[in-house]
């Protein structure tokens, strides 16, 4: 595998995801930032941030795959929620959990989460995107 997620010494250890990522392959793989659309271009989930941020998991899963890459090869994450504040994370981390379980995989490499004024859609909530590195 070339990435090795860790949590070192002196950081808090975080159960959504890990502080540091170690890579080592050749490839580096960026995905667009993910939204809740489905194939066919419909939002998924209008106005439920759970079902939102599954779509958006399982899409950049999709994203991975055509790279030739999983979640066991990101090395970063960043996800932008609209109008985020804390009480939201247990729905956030609920959505997670759902893609995590339809993917066999929990997506826990360092992680970024920014809360913003709008996305590009009104009716996105979330938007998620990923690096990877395989060799």
């Amino acid at each position: 595998m070339s990435v090795t997620l860790v949590n070192p010494q002196g950081l808090p250890e975080i159960p959504a995801y890990r502080q540091v990522s170690i890579a080592s392959g050749s490839k580096l793989v960026f995905t667009a930032g993910q939204v809740a659309w489905d194939a066919d271009g419909a939002t998924v989930g209008e106005g439920d941030l759970v079902a939102q941020v599954e779509q958006c998991y399982l899409n950049v899963g999709t994203a991975l795959a055509e790279a030739g890459a999983t979640f066991g090869d990101v090395v970063k994450m960043s996800v932008y929620v609209v109008d985020w504040t804390p009480d939201k994370l247990p729905l956030f981390m609920e959505g997670v959990a759902r893609a995590s379980a339809k993917l066999g995989v929990t997506p826990v490499p360092p992680s970024t989460l920014l809360g913003v004024a709008a996305l590009h859609i009104p009716e996105h909530l979330v938007e998620v995107e990923a690096t990877a590195v395989i060799d």
